[in-house]
């Protein structure tokens, strides 16, 4: 949410902030969260590990580095081509922030099969890991909005999301070394997405 946040702000100096903006933003984020859940669902099915969890984080670090390198040259190149709002708002945003959205998209289905240890339990461990996913995008949505973006630049908070990404994935390899989850393979649960019905 702080990174969609972030978003308006990026995409407004170009394309404005009307709803056409937010719009194109909520959309791509939304159907690029959506493609990932599907993918980090797939990928759960096989040989589950916190090594490959961590993966993920990092990963999804290194797909959100170009939004501070390369965002200004994108925004121009699209804003060249596509001056109407909604359409170079949405395809700015496609190529900001399609891919790095996917990726941490693909971090919640995969924690659901990690944590899941049979199907009694699955709707309960969902429910708690869905919870806490969700208040954690209020929380950082309510920092982003009222005191981050008055307090640092945009590449200074999106700095700190991606070094937040590249420890956590680090922790995860970490805690799979020392710690491996050596029988998830044989758990009950056969799909993620049973565990969120």
């Amino acid at each position: 949410m702080s990174v969609e946040l972030l978003g308006g702000r990026i995409l407004a100096p170009y394309f404005g902030s009307s709803i056409y903006v937010w719009g194109s933003i909520i959309t791509i984020f939304m159907m690029a969260l959506s493609v990932g859940y599907l993918i980090g669902g797939r990928l759960s099915l096989h040989q589950p590990s916190l090594f490959r969890y961590g993966l993920f984080f990092i990963i999804a670090a290194i797909a959100l580095t170009p939004v501070i390198v390369f965002a200004n040259a994108w925004m121009d190149a699209v804003f060249v081509r596509i001056e109407d709002p909604r359409y170079g708002s949405l395809v700015a945003s496609t190529v900001l922030f399609f891919i790095p959205t996917a990726i941490l998209g693909m971090i919640a289905p995969y924690s659901v099969r990690l944590v899941v240890e049979s199907t009694t339990t699955s709707g309960q461990v969902a429910g708690a890991l869905y919870f806490v996913s969700t208040l954690g995008s209020a929380l950082g949505t309510l920092m982003t909005s009222f005191y981050l973006v008055l307090w640092f630049d945009m590449n200074t908070i999106i700095s700190v999301m991606i070094a937040a990404l590249l420890i956590a994935g680090v922790a995860a390899m970490a805690a799979d070394r020392f710690f491996p989850i050596e029988d998830i393979g044989n758990q009950t649960v056969t799909n993620p997405m049973e565990a969120n019905a």
